[in-house]
């Protein structure tokens, strides 16, 4: 942790301040704020009532108004410090009508006094609504989506990573007529958006009955260029002779494959597996257009459920949204080093 802040802390020349360590600091500081603060406002933002996601100017923190027990009445009172000519005081709200609050001391509930609102600020603190996370889970059924979405994710990229190599280990590691053309194909597909095979796709998946079926969502998108290209060029960088060595020892194809290139290949598996992650747990679209039965819809579609067309339930939505950032972040966190040597390799022949 030393060399940590160490690293972090040290400046040009060891001693004293130079402008481009001011320009360092503010750029990275800056950088910093941009990429996290958004994300930092939207886990404060998921703990806040419904109430004080509407109030304005915002808060970055989530508050709750106090409350307290006063005798003669059967449920507890807000409380608000009042400040007026008789001097700052903290009072509970009994009813508010128009601009003018009927108030009462805890203290001597007897004496209700009339108070106007533009001379009161409520009593708040620090608190944090779970029942935004605990909600959706208990009374919906996003138990049931996030199941679906586990499922669909971790089916979905193990088919991937196993179609995907099997691709790239035969265009890496085999001659045969029309390998470059078959190469230049795939690659030209990434320039087809989802939008313009989504009627022939969607015909397709109905016609094998597979709509209304996580496998509908799981089975039409295993097959990636970009997961074929990349673990293609990571491929090439593995010597031919070694596969050589080993049919000369009487392996297999297929253990060839398993259990040479694929070890070998492990960096660049860690990467796809990322991106795929990331791709099967955020798909919206595809999902939404197959999946219609509610005891199959997968996060993102449940969390369209709260954005009806009068209504908004944002407290949900937020506290769902961070929900569905937990499993990518987690795989990003466990699988970064994988990253760098992966991607790096892709470009070596």
């Amino acid at each position: 942790m030393s060399r940590a802040i160490g690293f972090l802390t040290r400046r040009k020349g060891g001693t004293g301040w130079d402008w481009t360590d001011v320009f360092t600091f503010v750029w990275l500081g800056a950088a910093v704020f941009i990429m996290f603060g958004p994300a930092f406002w939207l886990v404060m933002s998921s703990f806040k009532s419904p109430a004080q996601l509407s109030e304005f100017p915002p808060t970055l923190l989530p508050y709750e108004a106090q409350t307290v027990e006063v005798a003669g009445y059967d449920r507890p009172l807000p409380l608000f410090s009042v400040t007026d000519e008789a001097g700052t005081r903290t009072l509970a709200e009994v009813r508010r009508v128009g601009t003018v609050a009927q108030m009462v001391d805890p203290e001597n509930p007897a004496e209700v006094q009339r108070i106007n609102i533009a001379n009161r600020t409520p009593v708040r603190a620090v608190g944090f609504s779970w029942g935004n996370y605990l909600d959706p889970f208990l009374r919906f059924d996003f138990l049931t989506y996030t199941k679906n979405s586990i499922f669909v994710t971790g089916v979905a990229t193990l088919i991937t990573l196993l179609t995907n190599s099997m691709a790239a280990f035969a265009l890496s590691k085999y001659e045969f007529r029309g390998r470059g053309f078959v190469v230049v194909l795939i690659i030209a597909t990434l320039m087809i958006p989802l939008s313009v095979i989504l009627v022939p796709l969607y015909s397709i998946v109905s016609g094998v009955g597979l709509i209304n079926s996580l496998w509908g969502v799981i089975l039409p998108t295993v097959a990636t260029p970009t997961g074929v290209f990349l673990l293609r060029q990571y491929m090439l960088t593995i010597p031919d002779e070694l596969l050589e060595a080993a049919r000369m020892d009487h392996a297999s194809e297929w253990q060839i494959y398993w259990r040479i290139v694929l070890p070998l290949t492990a960096p660049a598996l860690a990467v796809l597996a990322i991106f795929s992650v990331v791709w099967r747990w955020n798909d919206f679209l595809w999902p939404l257009i197959v999946l219609s039965r509610q005891e199959v819809y997968t996060l993102q579609v449940g969390l369209n459920a709260y954005a009806g067309e009068l209504n908004v339930q944002w407290h949900y939505l937020l506290a769902m949204t961070v929900i569905t950032m937990i499993p990518v972040v987690l795989v990003f966190i466990f699988l970064q080093r994988f990253i760098t040597a992966g991607i790096a390799g892709t470009g070596l022949k």
